[in-house]
């Protein structure tokens, strides 16, 4: 994992904003950090493979999160190519010139070859951009997630099993309805879970994903579980101006 930290606005909460690189016979970026921390990730992402070992950039989505050093990325690593799709080619190109004859669309349901494994990329449950893909290594088992398990956390350090179970279930709510996929309050929940099923049914002994820490042991089963009860909750609520006001109110005091 290649870990980011974020404070969270107007609480005393913490963000995880993650990518990964898989090291094998022909190594893998997956997603590229933000611009904000950038040159933290590209020393701890070239610390862990040389740019000209690297064969593949794989992007989820196109978010920012996931995006914001995939120029850089692509000029440091001459001989990767650039795992995206037509939709996301076609949403993202306002802002970043594609080199198309590096470019290797993998859309949802297909694999790509690399060298010593088939990594699989599969649409995650929860996720808020039509381009997403998370990916599946079944080497180690480990199963990218992209935005599907993002929860805030109360230290910077914080682990699942670190988490009262409470406040974990209302954090996957929170990102999940507030921020990431609102669209869940109108789906149908059979027809949903069944789209559940084909991830969850994966051999996954980890999952890894941006905005959240690593998932592993029976803490797999509850955050599926509770990924599934998402459609049946009421819509979160989210901020409005007015505690915009109050934070603009607290941050601008002089301090005594």
């Amino acid at each position: 994992m290649v870990h980011q930290v974020q404070e969270a606005l107007g609480q005393p909460l913490f963000i995880y904003l993650n990518s990964m690189v898989i090291l094998g016979k022909e190594p893998v970026i997956i997603d590229t950090g933000t611009p904000a921390n950038r040159k933290q990730w590209l020393e701890d992402v070239f610390s862990l493979v040389e740019p000209k070992d690297v064969r593949w950039i794989f992007i989820s989505h196109d978010d920012v999160d996931h995006t914001g050093n995939l120029d850089e990325a692509l000029s440091a690593c001459p001989n990767a190519q650039l795992v995206c799709n037509w939709a996301m080619v076609e949403r993202h190109s306002n802002c970043f010139d594609f080199p198309h004859h590096r470019c290797r669309w993998v859309m949802d349901g297909e694999s790509f070859d690399v060298g010593d494994r088939t990594l699989h990329a599969l649409r995650p449950p929860v996720f808020d951009a039509p381009t997403t893909r998370g990916l599946f290594d079944p080497t180690p088992r480990v199963f990218w997630a992209v935005d599907t398990f993002a929860t805030p956390l109360p230290d910077p350090h914080a682990a699942i099993a670190d988490l009262d179970q409470e406040f974990w279930a209302n954090g996957l709510a929170l990102f999940a309805l507030g921020a990431v996929s609102p669209w869940l309050s109108m789906v149908d929940e059979k027809k949903y879970n069944t789209f559940v099923d084909r991830t969850q049914s994966l051999d996954i002994a980890t999952i890894a994903s941006c905005h959240s820490p690593v998932i592993e042991g029976h803490y797999i089963d509850q955050a599926f579980t509770r990924i599934r009860e998402l459609p049946s909750l009421d819509a979160i609520v989210l901020p409005d101006q007015s505690v915009l006001d109050q934070i603009i109110a607290a941050t601008s005091q002089l301090p005594v």
